[in-house]
């Protein structure tokens, strides 16, 4: 799966009365499995400003994508120093530091190049992050590719420019925040240690829509560029993802509403679910004894049990309303 080389997920804040993105609601959380899918069609970006409508109901449900976030290892945190938490999607990791004001970039990897943000760590997000005001960062480092190796040096921006309604397939949500990143890199042959001679351009512009219910982008596209006239690369990537649930309008018909189960069931590293999760919200697991085990988010995506025992477990699934709370039993592996 091709990704640009700078793909960089969204933000979060609410319609009219505005949420505010902060690092308890919105920052990645190792163990994560967020399951997205591709989407077919062109996402409209092109509405702005507060009590927006971002229209995007002609897109269709492509091939799936699944997100992990994890832990990085002690030799990746030498080669990425600082880093925290990585992001693995296909072929693609971003590492990231974490801290109590800011989310930021220490290293991307993909097949078209590697950055490390070795010398200047370039801002993701710095909280809070509100509609309106920009974020502006500067970021340094090095690269390496197939083609060339040398440095790196440039700006990244997010600014959360738009707020209102996000219209999915046949599916509608509001209170719905967009934030845009942008990011422009200078590269620079090793030797040019005063950066004054650039061989070369990235670039890339992102947007992300969040709502108060989801601690990942409801959905996401990415253009970048890398150009490096004197080894003839000029090559723009493009990608967009949803996360996947019910909402995408399939190429022949409606997604139909189905009994919701637990799969794969026997499990070991993780556990989805099957069906209509529209008004669910929490997940609760509990042991045979009753206690309590863990909770999570259901539609942050899959559920990491790796860390429990193997046994025969139950889980429990709420929404805003009693009556839609569900229970079935699983077991670990």
């Amino acid at each position: 799966m091709k990704k640009s080389l700078l793909l960089l997920l969204g933000a979060s804040a609410m319609f009219s009365a505005q949420i505010t993105l902060t690092k308890a609601a919105n920052d990645p959380i190792s163990g994560n499995v967020v399951n997205y899918n591709h989407v077919t069609g062109v996402v409209n970006n092109s509405a702005t400003g507060a009590n927006a409508t971002f229209s995007n109901g002609g897109l269709t449900m492509g091939v799936s994508s699944v997100t992990t976030y994890s832990t990085p290892t002690s030799a990746e945190i030498t080669t990425f120093p600082g880093s925290t938490i990585k992001m693995a999607d296909g072929a693609t990791t971003i590492y990231y530091k974490a801290s109590t004001t800011k989310l930021e970039i220490t290293g991307i990897v993909n097949p078209q190049a590697t950055l490390n943000f070795n010398v200047d760590n370039g801002t993701y997000n710095s909280y809070p992050l509100t509609y309106g005001p920009a974020q502006n960062d500067t970021a340094k480092g090095t690269f390496s590719s197939s083609s060339a190796n040398g440095l790196f040096s440039g700006t990244m921006a997010a600014i959360a420019d738009a707020y209102g309604t996000l219209i999915i397939g046949n599916q509608t949500y509001s209170n719905v925040l967009r934030v845009k990143y942008t990011q422009n890199f200078n590269l620079y042959a090793s030797f040019d240690i005063i950066y004054a001679n650039p061989i070369g351009t990235v670039t890339n512009t992102a947007y992300a829509y969040y709502d108060a219910s989801h601690r990942y982008a409801l959905l996401n596209s990415t253009s970048g560029n890398i150009s490096v006239p004197l080894l003839s690369i000029n090559q723009t990537v493009a990608t967009a993802l949803a996360l996947n649930e019910a909402f995408l309008a399939t190429s022949n018909a409606a997604v139909k509403k189905e009994n919701l189960m637990v799969y794969p069931n026997p499990a070991q590293d993780f556990i989805g679910f099957k069906g209509n999760t529209d008004h669910y919200s929490k997940a609760n697991i509990y042991s045979l004894d009753g206690k309590l085990v863990k909770t999570s988010d259901v539609k942050s995506g899959n559920i990491q049990i790796s860390d429990l025992p193997p046994a025969s477990y139950f889980i429990e699934i709420s929404g805003k309303n009693a009556a839609d709370t569900k229970n079935t039993k699983f077991i670990k592996k």
